[in-house]
């Protein structure tokens, strides 16, 4: 049974342990708010974009951009993989890395070969130390993405699609549900996967200026550089939603930890003042 002044010790050390874990729950909810508001301002116009990308999926131009051709065979996968720079989220990431580990097997049992681009610390860190090849990472991202930093990293993905060296390509990162629920999402970025978009059911066509290889490599571009970013403010926003849940769930258990110490530590001293007592009763007694 621990003494009295360990106890006392333990009771000290879980308190600013709380103390942490509050301070950290607090910082996390007052930075949703801001993360939310910078997701919900690029969606209307990544949702645009994607219901053009549609357009193009069904339509029969003459020139069909690499971007939109399926492969006969799959050789090479590559995966953008979006996770946190910190950790004290939960299971966020790992529940990420997990799917991203279950798609990697289902790949090679086809005797395909894996190619990924890490976007966060945890992700590079935890890919670095398993048997695959990282093409290109980017980390400290900050508060604010920015574009500019993500698209070197992008660059390098797409220059391998083109050049034939990789087949397929998917982005994965954590889907920003509400503040209770995050969910790991493995989409297919390239080739241009078929729209799902109800609104979208007649063959489209269109008209390009100057010419449809220019206008469609631009276009396509900065519809992959965009569909990573969102997903990158979608983590962003899961990541201060989940480590505000794990905190609070920290703190809580810290605060129970804490009534149970007290407990033991109080019934601890009355055990001590009922020996004592028993003490000095029997001693005056004996004296008599």
């Amino acid at each position: 049974m621990a003494s009295g002044k360990e106890i006392t010790t333990k009771i000290r050390s879980i308190e600013n342990t709380r103390k942490v874990t509050s301070a950290l729950e607090m910082v996390s909810a007052s930075k949703i708010r801001k993360s939310q508001d910078l997701m919900q301002a690029t969606r209307p116009y990544t949702r645009m974009i994607r219901r053009v990308m549609g357009h193009l999926s069904k339509a029969n131009p003459e020139y069909r951009h690499p971007f939109t051709v399926t492969r006969d065979k799959i050789s090479k996968v590559g995966y953008i993989i979006v996770s946190t720079d910190r950790g004290l989220c939960g299971g966020l990431n790992m529940n990420l890395f997990k799917m991203v580990l279950a798609s990697i097997q289902e790949w090679r049992d086809k005797d395909a070969e894996v190619s990924l681009v890490t976007l966060g610390k945890k992700a590079s860190a935890f890919f670095g130390n398993i048997n695959v090849e990282i093409a290109a990472h980017a980390s400290d991202l900050g508060e604010q993405p920015q574009i500019e930093d993500l698209i070197g990293s992008i660059k390098v993905m797409l220059d391998a699609y083109r050049e034939e060296n990789v087949d397929l390509v998917y982005i994965v990162y954590n889907d920003f549900v509400n503040t209770m629920t995050q969910r790991p999402v493995l989409e297919q970025l390239l080739p241009l996967p078929d729209t799902e978009d109800e609104e979208i059911r007649d063959i489209w066509d269109y008209i390009y200026e100057p010419d449809a290889e220019s206008l469609l490599d631009t276009v396509l571009v900065r519809y992959i550089e965009a569909d990573v970013y969102h997903a990158v403010l979608e983590n962003l926003a899961s990541e201060h939603a989940a480590r505000m849940i794990a905190m609070k769930n920290a703190t809580e258990n810290a605060g129970s930890m804490i009534d149970e110490l007290n407990l033991i530590y109080n019934r601890e001293r009355q055990a001590s003042i009922t020996q004592e007592i028993s003490e000095i009763v029997g001693g005056a007694a004996a004296l008599k």
